[in-house]
């Protein structure tokens, strides 16, 4: 069982920067692959980034690369997110994610944060 909670979520202007943290509990860290995750209103929830075990290997959406940076600090049992260059359409709740494998936290991952609201501003 691991514990997620994010934080670092707000509101910020168009090309604007944001991080995000997850800070997780619970069994080993280092033993999850993360994931970040984003939901909009009215729109289903879609991947954004994923990062291996000792952060190695990461793997973006499309609609987030070069933009957003995912990393990772096993001694803090931390997990980022940072977004650069923000758009409108970034507005969404964002969630981090940890499971096993890296397919398993990029499709459907077992334990979830609660959310952070991010608003970009046109």
């Amino acid at each position: 069982q691991v514990q997620l909670v994010e934080s670092g979520g707000g509101l910020v202007q168009a090309g604007g920067s944001l991080r995000l943290s997850c800070a997780a509990s619970g069994r080993t860290f280092s033993s999850y692959c993360m994931g970040w995750f984003r939901q909009a209103p009215g729109k289903e929830r879609e991947f954004v980034a994923g990062i291996s075990w000792t952060g190695g290997t990461t793997y973006y959406a499309d609609s987030v690369k070069g933009r957003f940076t995912i990393s990772r600090d096993n001694s803090k049992n931390t997990v980022y997110l940072q977004m650069s260059s923000l758009k409108p359409e970034d507005t969404a709740v964002y969630s981090c994610a940890a499971d096993s494998t890296p397919t398993r936290v990029r499709a459907y991952p077992t334990y979830w944060g609660q959310g952070t609201q991010v608003t970009v501003s046109s």
